[in-house]
């Protein structure tokens, strides 16, 4: 099986201060996995460097490679291209003053899609994979930014799925939402590994339990160790550490 990302020898600095410690791992084309770990792990800087939005931090700097499709990211000349192959969800919605409609048309439109018959069908499938259309095909003209937190979360996963992303990327989804919406995007993002490859990053380890093919955990910038979800949530991971963080020791 050819792997959809290759990460190899990754560090990353913010200045002085080390974030990642020369990190390698594999990701497999369309799998769920999930990445766990104590805050200050380098679990959100590992999904800014995978697809470039790092470059955004001043003073950041990477070494090592990360491959998409055998390709090294570096060297792709297309950033906003790259960025619509590997979609990102950030721990709080971050709705455009648009309505709802415009909010998952704005990426195809930004590509140079204007036919309305293929937009309003980006829209309908998009906002159907991220279950908020039923809430929402009455009032897509409403401003995004009025739906409710849950709502809106869905809202930017549907943005980003307006991008037909091959891989996506999510951090912390759940952080600011109630438990039976986070239900509902679990049971989506279930639906969408037939489609693409999914980087979980989450603070709740039951939800990587639950989700999850397979499970890394990372602490202080270290990959302690990668494997299926069953093994890491056994009783015996490979790693004393991976075990008292997930039954609560610390972190």
């Amino acid at each position: 099986m050819e792997n959809k990302i290759e990460i190899s020898d990754l560090r990353v600095h913010y200045g002085d201060t080390p974030a990642l410690n020369g990190i390698s791992f594999d990701v497999h084309p369309n799998e769920i996995l999930s990445i766990i770990g104590p805050a200050q792990s380098g679990k959100t800087t590992l999904l800014k460097v995978i697809n470039r939005t790092l470059e955004f931090t001043q003073g950041a700097k990477v070494e090592g490679s990360v491959k998409l499709d055998g390709v090294d990211i570096q060297t792709i000349g297309d950033v906003y291209g790259l960025r619509r192959r590997i979609g990102m969800v950030l721990p709080l919605p971050v709705g455009l003053p648009l309505s709802i409609y415009d909010n998952v048309a704005f990426a195809p439109r930004t590509a140079g899609l204007r036919t309305k018959s293929e937009l309003d069908e980006i829209v309908e499938r998009c906002l159907q994979q991220a279950a908020l259309w039923d809430e929402v095909k009455d009032r897509l003209d409403t401003l995004g930014t009025k739906l409710s937190g849950g709502q809106q979360q869905r809202l930017t996963i549907a943005r980003a799925l307006s991008h037909q992303p091959e891989v996506l990327c999510l951090d912390e989804f759940s952080i600011a939402i109630d438990p039976v919406t986070t239900m509902r995007i679990e049971e989506v993002l279930k639906s969408l590994q037939k489609e693409m490859t999914i980087l979980l990053v989450t603070n709740l380890v039951q939800q990587a339990k639950r989700l999850a093919n397979r499970t890394a955990f990372f602490l202080n910038g270290d990959l302690i160790e990668i494997d299926t979800t069953d093994v890491i949530f056994s009783d015996n991971p490979t790693n004393q550490a991976t075990y008292d963080y997930i039954n609560g020791s610390f972190g």
